[in-house]
């Protein structure tokens, strides 16, 4: 699963799947911002999960 662009910002997602949860990392022009934590269920988090994770995240920061 690689890491997904906005507007300058960049959001690197790594999971454990013997623990069952992940985190986003966010970076803004290569500086960490903050974690955005989840948990998922089965082998890895489904694609959507993280696309949905980041979405909710730019339209509360205002991130185009």
């Amino acid at each position: 699963m690689g890491a997904i662009e906005r507007s300058g910002y960049r959001f690197e997602p790594e999971y454990s799947v013997i623990e069952q949860n992940g985190a986003i990392h966010v970076y803004n022009r290569g500086e960490f911002v903050e974690e955005i934590k989840f948990d998922f269920q089965g082998k890895f988090p489904e694609l959507d999960q993280i696309e949905q994770l980041v979405e909710q995240y730019c339209e509360l920061k205002g991130i185009d």
